[in-house]
């Protein structure tokens, strides 16, 4: 008989997950977002909801689905080699070349930055990334309790600050909202939908879907379904309140542009806006709530990156690790929040495709078997447009033109893969090469029962 269990559980686990997804960088986007997009800011919330919400749903039902005990295992599918290098590149994403360098950039244009003068002071962003990731350090080397009771009391505050905020915007907006700008003018939907990338969620998904499908396990549920339902109500409780958070965020954005004027991040929207309904005393509960919510974040990533590089190179201390990632998060924390941010597109880019395919291959593994040519062919044809489209994206941020032997592929994708210029192209390839390769293993399924039979 299936476990089943109150919707009270299900509730505690997915606010426990929402805590995982949510960080200062899930309000900097959307409100970023809103601003932009002007009088398009449905359309182009609704983009973003597919990509913010909608894939970080299906990474926490893949994981339910694959019954994997973790990212490398499932990956590992495609090829083991795959597997090491796939799940490195995504925690070093998500960790400490771009998820955790944000977080001491987001603090400081929030928490600190309007009481100094802005954000373009790089000597104070220094002296506080110094502060803020020698404490990361401290509590990844000496993991305490401390931060998980102290991250159990922000996620409930910030939620709490962000929704008062929201209804202050809704009763008395700061001003009407303006016209888009250019990237925002024609194609708002897509555009929300590459903007929902930033959050990072869809890829750190495939990380938490473990630690649900763990707590699951821990209330007494040991079914395949019953896991797998229990992960997606409790993953739908996460995402609804990720959801309206990002809706009401955006909007918030959309107002504040006639008072504000268009700003560089999503950052100081909020610092601002915190300051026009409330004042000095919101400007200052904003920021400590914000640069303890980003601690917090900072150190899960160091810690989660530092155990996962140990386990791979053992004879490395996990205390190096740790040590070399958090100078790390340093140096690249001062670049500023919008360096951060648009080099972590190029990657992106590229990474995102080949998680969403994984995603989908975990879904229909069943279907062709598990068989091994499947995830290798999907993986491939995504990968040769993935690749692509990181170098392209990375050549065009930092003005490269050397790159010309792309030019041919490039035309070549435009010409015959749809979608491509709305940054989709891979789709329609990999889902053709799953459709092929799968009707090869069925067919070769269908031959050797044929030939078993005819010589029993």
């Amino acid at each position: 008989m299936e476990n089943r269990l109150p919707f009270s559980k299900y509730f505690v686990i997915g606010v426990m997950l929402f805590a995982l997804f949510f960080g200062a960088g899930n309000l900097i986007f959307p409100a970023s977002l809103g601003q932009n997009a002007g009088t398009n800011v449905w359309e182009a919330a609704a983009g973003f909801l597919i990509t913010g919400i909608g894939l970080p749903f299906l990474g926490i039902l893949a994981m339910g689905v694959s019954g994997s005990r973790n990212l490398q295992e499932l990956s590992s599918r495609v090829h083991p080699l795959y597997g090491i290098i796939f799940t490195s590149l995504l925690y070093l994403t998500i960790g400490p070349l771009f998820a955790a360098p944000r977080t001491g950039a987001v603090a400081y244009d929030i928490g600190i930055a309007p009481f100094v003068g802005g954000g373009s002071d790089h000597i104070g962003l220094f002296i506080f990334s110094l502060i803020f990731f020698g404490v990361t350090l401290w509590f990844s080397l000496n993991p305490a309790k401390l931060v998980d009771r102290i991250g159990k009391i922000l996620s409930p505050a910030i939620i709490i600050l962000i929704f008062v905020l929201l209804v202050m915007v809704i009763v008395k907006p700061m001003g009407s909202i303006g016209a888009p700008q250019e990237a925002y003018a024609n194609g708002a939907f897509v555009k929300g939908f590459m903007e929902g990338y930033n959050t990072m969620d869809a890829l750190a998904s495939l990380v938490f879907g473990i630690i649900v499908i763990n707590a699951v396990r821990a209330m007494g549920v040991k079914s395949t379904r019953g896991i797998l339902s229990a992960s997606a109500k409790s993953g739908l409780v996460a995402v609804v309140f990720l959801g309206i958070i990002y809706v009401g965020v955006a909007y918030l954005g959309a107002t504040s542009t006639g008072r504000f004027g268009l700003l560089e991040t999503g950052g100081p929207v909020l610092g601002k806006t915190a300051t026009y309904y409330f004042g000095i005393v919101g400007t200052v509960m904003l920021s400590i709530i914000i640069i303890l919510a980003c601690l917090t974040t900072s150190i899960g990533l160091v810690t989660a990156c530092g155990e996962y590089f140990h386990g791979q190179m053992p004879k490395i201390s996990y205390k190096i690790w740790v040590v070399f990632f958090s100078l790390v998060s340093l140096i690249i924390g001062n670049f500023g929040l919008a360096n951060i941010i648009n080099f972590s597109i190029p990657v992106l880019m590229f990474l995102y495709p080949l998680a969403v395919v994984l995603m989908l291959l975990t879904f229909l593994s069943k279907f062709f078997r598990h068989s091994q040519i499947v995830y290798v062919s999907a993986t491939v044809v995504t990968f040769m447009v993935s690749i692509i489209d990181g170098i392209k994206t990375f050549c065009q941020l930092v003005g490269i033109e050397n790159f010309r032997w792309m030019d041919p592929i490039v035309s070549f994708y435009e010409q015959v893969l749809p979608l491509y210029n709305e940054g989709l192209g891979w789709l329609l390839p990999a889902i053709i090469a799953i459709a092929i390769s799968t009707g090869i293993v069925k067919l070769q399924k269908y031959f050797q029962t044929s030939f078993r039979e005819n010589n029993a």
